[in-house]
């Protein structure tokens, strides 16, 4: 294993979870503050997705005519200066929308890569705890994001100076840890599947990335709306955010160490029925606070496992050019439930009050029903060897 090269991974995607976990409730607070609706709140929180949609079909070219470093290197510039530009844009949609849309543009090529490289690197035995460790990268260091918030106000602009020192320091350690070779890249004939046709392959990974990616762009962008509108000041509602995501950083190794010893789709399972029981109470947990905490940082463990398994899982299944194209739909498919969360949760908040968990704990029961069929599918196969 390729232990510099892992580190540097490690660090990248920290930095984008940081970027993510601040910008999203940064964005979301100071549209509300100006008067915005829920659902242009919602559109404009989506429109990072749209650029991490676009993203999955450019990791394609990118490594046929690039090398690593150089992909980064691009990807980590363009995120740069949407963060840094990021001030002087609230004075117009537009460039907002702009900047928005090149910060999902950088991270989702920067993201469909980094778990193929780090699926890549990661023996068997330890691939569970290796993709634990980098989602608890990620996960540890957006939960910064909406801390720092609370800490310096919505208004203040140290959260955007702050996340581009961070790129900064991305760039440099991409330049020393990042091997400038290209990626090897097989011919198109060399892949089973098309990005689409990764949904027929593996359905129950998909609804699990799709599951996650709606629940992470719905907490960050309107759980702080959402716990607003039901009388928590807007400190502690940015703070719930930071303990769901405390829970999803705290137990991903935990989760990962399980899934290397025991059977990975059950445990995958078992995280979903968990994140659909809790989304349906939430409306009542809401008024009992005592339970309500550690009900948010078990929230944040199980849907951080739905997604961590789903890596683990793609990582066994799919190798070579498969393995980076199954990451390329997981891209497709995170851009689409950050796109469709926010827009379909900020409806659903403006027709019922608890719409936000309405909406959580029905994609929650879609991706039980899938994953129950891959788990009965998996025990059919050990049976029959």
């Amino acid at each position: 294993m390729d232990k510099r090269f892992l580190a540097g991974l490690l660090f990248a995607v920290s930095v984008v979870g940081f970027s993510l976990g601040a910008s999203l409730p940064l964005v979301s607070l100071r549209l509300l503050e100006a008067g915005a609706s829920t659902l242009q709140i919602g559109i404009v929180s989506a429109i990072p997705a749209a650029g991490m949609m676009l993203s999955a079909f450019m990791v394609d070219a990118c490594c046929r005519h690039l090398t690593r470093r150089t992909i980064y290197l691009l990807c980590f510039g363009l995120c740069t200066l949407s963060i840094g530009l990021l001030e002087w844009a609230f004075s117009s949609i537009y460039l907002l929308g702009v900047l928005r849309l090149g910060l999902g543009i950088g991270m989702g090529i920067a993201i469909i890569l980094g778990e193929s490289w780090v699926n890549e690197l990661s023996p068997e035995h330890n691939r569970g705890k290796v993709m634990a460790l980098y989602a608890t990268a990620f996960t540890g260091f957006q939960m910064l994001g909406p801390a720092m918030l609370a800490l310096v106000g919505a208004q203040s602009v140290w959260v955007s100076a702050v996340v581009t020192a961070c790129y900064g320091l991305a760039l440099v350690c991409i330049v020393l840890t990042v091997p400038s070779d290209h990626v090897e890249h097989g011919e198109e004939g060399g892949k089973s599947f098309s990005l689409a046709g990764f949904f027929r392959v593996a359905p129950a990974l998909c609804m699990g990335v799709l599951f996650f990616s709606f629940f992470d762009a719905v907490i960050l962008s309107l759980m702080p709306v959402y716990a607003s509108s039901h009388g928590f000041a807007v400190g502690v509602a940015a703070l719930m955010v930071t303990v769901i995501l405390t829970g999803d950083m705290l137990f991903q190794l935990p989760l990962g160490w399980l899934a290397d010893r025991s059977e990975r789709t059950k445990v995958h399972l078992v995280c979903g029925v968990v994140a659909m029981l809790i989304g349906i109470a939430l409306p009542w947990l809401l008024q009992v606070q005592w339970l309500l905490w550690p009900a948010l940082v078990l929230l944040g463990a199980v849907a951080g496992g739905v997604y961590t398994l789903a890596l683990v899982l793609i990582g066994q299944q799919f190798k070579g050019q498969d393995l980076v194209t199954a990451n390329a739909s997981v891209g497709l498919l995170w851009g689409v439930g950050s796109l469709v969360g926010p827009l379909v949760s900020g409806a659903a908040m403006n027709v019922a009050p608890h719409g936000l968990p309405m909406a959580l704990a029905i994609m929650a029961a879609l991706f039980v029903c899938f994953a129950r069929g891959a788990h009965r599918k998996a025990y059919r196969l050990r049976a029959a060897e």
